[in-house]
C-alpha cells in the first residue's frame, strides 16, 4: 500500500491567515479603545452635571440659611460678589458664618466661585469676615483662596430681587425698574444707607461657559420661607 502524503500550510497562506489575525485584532482593539473612551467621557459629563446640581444646591441651603442680625446687613450685593451671613452648619452654638459668591477669572477661564469663612461669634469677627468676603472676590490672597471652591465654569451671571410684586435690579437706587433690567457693570457701587429689609426672592441667572456636559443659560428663582 501506497503510503499517504501530508500536505501542510503554504508560506502564503501562513502569512495570510496571520494578517486575517492582526486585522481583527486590530478593529477589536479599536472598538474596545472607542467604549472606554466614550464611557469615560460619559462619566465626565455626569461629573459636570452632578457638580453643576451640588452648586446650585449650596446656593439654594445658603439663602434658606440666611440670618437676619439685629443692626447688620444680612445680604448685599455689589455687582461682583454676593454675600450673606447664615447659620453655621455645625449648629447653633458655633454662631454664624459668611459666604460669599462671585465669578472671576480663574486660569484664564470664567469660574462661578464661593467662599466661606470661619463660624463667628462676636461683632469683630463678623466685621472682619465680611471685609474679607469682599476681599476675596476682588483680590484674594493665599489665605482667601484656600476657603473657596470652584463650582462651575461660566461666562457671566445676574441677580435680580423680587420686591413690591416685580424683580428689580438690586443696585438701583429706588429699586421700582420693571422686570429684566440690564445687567450692572462689574464692580459698580452700591447705596445702602443701613440695614434693609430682604427680598422676598432671588433669581439667579448663570450664562454657562461653552464646551460644558450643559451650557447656556440657567435660571434659579429663590424664594425666602415664611416666617
Amino acid at each position: 500500500m501506497a503510503r499517504a502524503r501530508t500536505r501542510g500550510f503554504t508560506l502564503v497562506e501562513l502569512l495570510i491567515a496571520l494578517f486575517a489575525m492582526a486585522l481583527l485584532a486590530m478593529l477589536s482593539w479599536r472598538g474596545l479603545d472607542g467604549m472606554t473612551r466614550a464611557q469615560t467621557q460619559t462619566e465626565g459629563r455626569a461629573d459636570e452635571v452632578l457638580t453643576l446640581q451640588v452648586g446650585l444646591a449650596q446656593w439654594t441651603a445658603d439663602l434658606d440659611a440666611m440670618t437676619q442680625l439685629r443692626g447688620r446687613t444680612a445680604l448685599d450685593w455689589n455687582g461682583q460678589v454676593l454675600r450673606l451671613t447664615r447659620r453655621s452648619s455645625a449648629g447653633p452654638a458655633d454662631g454664624v458664618v459668611v459666604a460669599a459668591w462671585t465669578h472671576r477669572l480663574v486660569n484664564g477661564s470664567g469660574m462661578w466661585l464661593r467662599w466661606q469663612s470661619a463660624p463667628v461669634t462676636t461683632q469683630g469677627e463678623l466685621d472682619q469676615a465680611w471685609s474679607r468676603a469682599d476681599l476675596w472676590a476682588r483680590n484674594p490672597g493665599t489665605e482667601e483662596r484656600a476657603r473657596e471652591v470652584a463650582v462651575t465654569p461660566l461666562e457671566d451671571w445676574q441677580l435680580f430681587y423680587f420686591r413690591q410684586n416685580a424683580w428689580t435690579n438690586p443696585l438701583s437706587s429706588g429699586d421700582t425698574q420693571g422686570p429684566a433690567p440690564s445687567a450692572p457693570p462689574p464692580g459698580a457701587a452700591v447705596s445702602q444707607a443701613g440695614p434693609g429689609p430682604l427680598p422676598e426672592g432671588i433669581r439667579l441667572i448663570l450664562e454657562l461657559a461653552p464646551g460644558q456636559a450643559v451650557t447656556g443659560t440657567i435660571t434659579r428663582d429663590w424664594a425666602r420661607p415664611a416666617s
